[in-house]
């Protein structure tokens, strides 16, 4: 499906665009084209591509935002206040990092599970028949 991988190159507004433009033409090709999208996972932010590449980029956004977000907040006058924020933020952004970590972990183990499943199967399965020889004249 070259189309497919082309629409994927320029991300989400490529589909929605097409199922807008299918729409125009024919609903049903409309209709087919958004149940293909959303079958797909591609109108979605799931999945290791869609959802945690977004997170990623929302939560550097924020840190380097500065001004009112990230480490970058102006002082509330009480002092306690802010270094409370502080360490809360600081504690925040460690459990966060360490939440990755385990479900990078997490994903790896059960990636290693299948395949070791997947190994374990292809010994057991039984050896194919030897075609017999052709008797030559």
């Amino acid at each position: 499906m070259e189309l497919a991988q082309k629409l994927d190159s320029y991300g989400k507004p490529a589909w929605i665009a097409l199922t807008v433009l299918g729409f125009m033409a024919w609903w049903p090709l409309g209709l087919a084209i958004l149940a293909y999208s959303i079958g797909s996972g591609r109108m979605f932010c799931s999945g290791r591509r869609g959802f945690g590449r977004w997170q990623e980029e929302g939560a550097e956004a924020f840190r380097s935002f500065g001004g009112r977000f990230g480490r970058g907040f102006q002082s509330s006058g009480n002092r306690a206040f802010d270094e409370y924020r502080e360490e809360t933020l600081r504690r925040l952004e460690e459990e966060q990092k360490d939440f990755r970590s385990f479900l990078d972990r997490l994903r790896q183990a059960k990636d290693k599970a299948e395949f070791d499943q997947f190994m374990a199967d292809r010994r057991n399965r039984p050896a194919p028949a030897p075609e017999p020889a052709e008797p030559q004249s």
